[in-house]
């Protein structure tokens, strides 16, 4: 039996899978298995993983080589989020929230940022960044090793391997970032060469981020320039990242897993820059008890690339309410800090109460790590009772 570590030990499964005296395997470890003989490419960092992870299966699969790959969401163009290829190298999406990325050892990886989020599991922001600077450790080949040059913590690390960034202290830097509606390009320089024109099928500075990750470890493989730039402009994302549910009304319906406030804050700049002028409206479902506790303080500005904010409540994600705790705590960090229109609502009652506020032009986005991802199908027939959610 294969679980994961939100599989509770009362679960009753894996009660009786004991009892069965089942072999009992943590997904981690059965991902190491599987990758232990293929030459192993790992992405880790608090945010953005999911996404370049799926960059960069998208490129080696351009390329050719087959991959195998495991991937932290569905990837439409794949029609899944995992494959086991004929290939010699398997992809993986390296879990730093509960600390098993610390059971791999690929022969490169992409470390995207570190930042505080999972503190229920790691307790200290020391024992946080101390993870990461072993999980780099163990990259077998620190010339397949790229690293954020502008995330502060990672800097701090002076790891071994290839920095890349904005920043122009980087050995790979990126330049000449420019957001056409839901595109990003930028140029990059590179081990002396210089890629101009690199487009990406994706929004947001953070994005150009992912993307120049991809490009330079897929070159330290030796992949075509050719393979990498066709692979980046045709990705077309990553279910749950920006997802376009679809457009009723002259609404455009968004989701997004954004959770933590880094996330969200980097999320809704992205979409502001894409719709420009049109009214957005931000629906964001806070991700855990914990998770909220560990923020709070950090809520006060971040939706401020939104004209209205709903919010609803907590989503527990199988945790126990913590007293004190609550969604109103955040309305309270966003009124103190601004004049953005905010306002809660029951989940229950927030489809009814959006789709009572919006209007043609608006763009409306769903925030959060639980069941807001169903919001857009609860809406949509209520905007327009005629329309049929595939």
């Amino acid at each position: 039996m294969v679980y994961s570590s939100d599989i509770k030990p009362t679960n009753p499964e894996y009660m009786a899978a004991l009892q069965l005296q089942c072999p009992l395997w943590h997904r981690s470890d059965l991902l190491a298995y599987l990758m232990h003989a293929r030459r192993g490419l790992a992405v880790t960092g608090t945010h953005g993983k999911t996404t370049t992870t799926a960059l960069l299966a998208a490129v080696l699969v351009k390329a050719g080589l087959e991959p195998s790959y495991a991937i932290g969401g569905v990837v439409p163009e794949f029609q899944s989020n995992a494959a086991f290829g004929r290939g010699e190298f398997f992809i993986a999406e390296a879990d730093e929230s509960d600390g098993t990325f610390l059971k791999y050892f690929p022969q490169g990886a992409i470390v995207t940022n570190i930042d505080l989020d999972h503190m229920n599991h790691y307790e200290t922001e020391d024992k946080l960044i101390a993870s990461f600077q072993q999980a780099m450790s163990q990259v077998a080949d620190k010339s397949h090793l790229l690293w954020c040059g502008d995330d502060l913590r990672l800097r701090q690390l002076e790891p071994e391997g290839i920095s890349y960034g904005f920043s122009p202290a980087c050995d790979l830097i990126i330049s000449g970032f420019q957001q056409s509606a839901w595109h990003v390009s930028f140029d990059m320089a590179f081990r002396g060469d210089i890629y101009e024109g690199i487009t990406v099928n994706l929004s947001g500075r953070h994005n150009a981020l992912n993307a120049a990750a991809v490009f330079g470890l897929a070159l330290t493989l030796g992949i075509s320039e050719g393979h990498i730039r066709a692979a980046l402009h045709a990705f077309s994302g990553v279910k749950r990242r920006c997802e376009r549910k679809g457009e009723v009304q002259g609404v455009l319906f968004l989701d997004d897993y954004a959770h933590h406030p880094t996330e969200i804050q980097t999320t809704l700049q992205a979409i502001r820059q894409a719709v420009k002028g049109r009214r957005l409206i931000a629906v964001h479902q806070p991700h855990r008890y914990t998770r909220t506790r560990d923020c709070l303080g950090l809520y006060g500005s971040i939706f401020a690339a939104a004209d209205m904010l709903f919010l609803t409540d907590i989503y527990g994600a199988g945790e126990a309410p913590i007293a004190g705790i609550s969604s109103d705590l955040l309305l309270q960090e966003v009124a103190e800090q601004g004049s953005l229109a905010s306002c809660y609502c029951t989940r229950h009652q927030l489809a009814k109460k959006i789709a009572e506020y919006v209007q043609p032009g608006d763009v409306v986005v769903s925030l959060g790590a639980g069941d807001i991802t169903k919001l857009a199908q609860e809406l949509m027939p209520l905007c327009d009772p005629s329309y049929s959610y595939a």
